[in-house]
Parts: C-alpha cells; sequence; structure tokens
C-alpha cells in the first residue's frame, strides 16, 4: 500500500520541530529559495543497529538487552555516527530509533540530522512497539526533494519500508529509494519487483540500503535483473569485525557515473557503511531544489 496523501517532510531545527510540509504541496510553502543539485553528489548507506556498538558475535548474546533498554554509551555512538554524516549530502539509514525506551525516548533519525546539520530529514516508522521500540528507515538530505513518499513493502510479516523521493520533477528528475529488505529470499523477491514496478519510468534512479543478499543476486536473479542497474564491486560489508558479506548497496542507473565509492571502515555498528559519490548528467544538475531560509 502507498501512503501518498499528507506525508509530513520533516526540516531539522535547534528547538522544536519545524511546521511539516506537505508531499502534495507543489510550491514547497517551507522556502522558495531556488538551490541546484550538485555535479557530484554525494551519498551513504549506513544500517545503524540503533546505536549498538556490535563488534564480536557473542555482543549479540550479552548486548542484547541494549534492543529494549537505553544504555549509556549510545549518545556516545551516535555522535560517531553524526561525524561520519558530515561528509555527505544524502544518507539512507538501517535500524534507527524513531523515539522510544531504548533510545531514552531520542528520536535518531531527527537527532542525526540535527547534529549532521541535515536541513531535511524524515523518519520511516514500520514497527511500532510503543515505548519499548519505534523501528524505522530515516533518510537525511542537504537537498530538498519535491516530492517524498512512504511505501510499506509487502511481506508474511510486516515491518518492512521504502521511502521514495524524487529530486526535479518531469523525465529528468533523480528518484531516489532507500529501503530494508527481508531476509527471505522469497519475501525479498516481492519486495523487489514492488520496487520494480515503481521505478520502471524512471530514467535516473539510485536504490540505497540494506538489501539483505549480494549484489549479483540483485542484479541477475531477482526482479530487478534486465532492469539496467549497476553497481561497483565492493568488499564486504557484514559482520563489521570480520566483513565477509556484501548487504548494503547502492545501485544506479545507466545514466548515474560512479565517481568513488567506498565501504568505509568505522566498525560503529554491525554493518559497515556504503559511500558513493555519483556524478549527475547536466540536466538534473540544474534542476532547481528549494532550500528553506
Amino acid at each position: 500500500m502507498i501512503a501518498t496523501g499528507n506525508i509530513p517532510w520533516r526540516r531539522a531545527t535547534q528547538g522544536s520541530m519545524a511546521p511539516a510540509c506537505l508531499q502534495t504541496n507543489p510550491n514547497w510553502a517551507c522556502g522558495d529559495t531556488e538551490q541546484p543539485l550538485p555535479d557530484v553528489l554525494r551519498l551513504l548507506s549506513f544500517n545503524i543497529q540503533v546505536g549498538i556498538n556490535t563488534q564480536r558475535y557473542h555482543h549479540y548474546l550479552t548486548r542484547g538487552w541494549q534492543h529494549v533498554l537505553p544504555h549509556a554509551r549510545r549518545q556516545h555512538t551516535l555522535g560517531q555516527i553524526a561525524q561520519l554524516l558530515n561528509d555527505f549530502d544524502v544518507v539512507a539509514l538501517q535500524e534507527v530509533d524513531g523515539g522510544s525506551l531504548r533510545s531514552g525516548f531520542v528520536n535518531q533519525v531527527e537527532h542525526l540530522a540535527k547534529e549532521s546539520q541535515f536541513p531535511f530529514w524524515y523518519q520511516q516508522l514500520n514497527r511500532n512497539l510503543g515505548r519499548f521500540a519505534q523501528h524505522s528507515n530515516g533518510f537525511l538530505s542537504r537537498y530538498q526533494p519535491k516530492l517524498l513518499e512512504d511505501h510499506k513493502l509487502p511481506g508474511m510479516l510486516p515491518g518492512r519500508g521504502a521511502i521514495l523521493t524524487s529530486f526535479g520533477q518531469g523525465p529528468d528528475s533523480l528518484l531516489v529509494v532507500m529501503m530494508h529488505l527481508a531476509l527471505s529470499t522469497r519475501t525479498r523477491a516481492n519486495q523487489l519487483a514492488y520496487i520494480r514496478e515503481r521505478i520502471a519510468d524512471h530514467a535516473h534512479v539510485v536504490l540505497m540500503g540494506d538489501m539483505n543478499t549480494h549484489a549479483e543476486d540483485l542484479l541477475e536473479r531477482s526482479p530487478l535483473s534486465g532492469s539496467n542497474l549497476h553497481t561497483a564491486s565492493l568488499p564486504g560489508t557484514y559482520p563489521s569485525w570480520k566483513p565477509a558479506r556484501v548487504l548494503d548497496h547502492i545501485l544506479l542507473s545507466p545514466s548515474l557515473n560512479i565517481e568513488q565509492v567506498d565501504v568505509l571502515p568505522q566498525p560503529i555498528s554491525d554493518h559497515l557503511p556504503v559511500s558513493m559519490h555519483i556524478r549527475l548528467p547536466p540536466s538534473l544538475c540544474h534542476l532547481p531544489a528549494p532550500a528553506v531560509d
């Protein structure tokens, strides 16, 4: 199901949250200063495991309580993550808490947006356990999209989602899709089929997130095969202390060129972050992206 009406696009503030802009507002009433996209857009995808610093397999057991209760070093870990995010333009976050007991009732998406000075952010709540956990994805951006859609992905168990944003309008717009896919091969295939339908009519596409499988599976043996998406060969992203599997990806349409790609040696979470600098076509670089005063 697509939630296409009245989706709030939130702006980071130092105090209380500013009034929400709605995706249905074509003029983005929060501001009217035009800011074009850069020639090279700096992307990052990071599964932050709600700020838990896992460095060994046995930590899943000994630190498992941190998925339920707050702990003193979580804010320190978030500070490390915020410092890392400073160097990027658009960030996809997975396994973020939206403000519950375990995070000290801190909305981690909003907190990281403020700390890293991203003017625009969105928290997608995928599994709501009330005051005990707010399982979420997060989107941070230095450029304001024209459109934001919150999509719940198909699956037997609810709790997986994708955030679709569009920079610009029409055939020259840039579509960025952020997601956290299922562990099950069958469910993941259904989710990728759903994503494939959403991107079919767009020429400039970025897919990014924790996709829980290797790039070859995504590009050659999934509903994405034949979509002409491409990526760069990466070293392992999981587990962060001894990376052996590449589960985190940034996939691009043929019109987008890779300038630089890295798996960053930052074992803050149980996943390593993936960064990519992409060169945009000239028609995209001159798209107006209204910025807030």
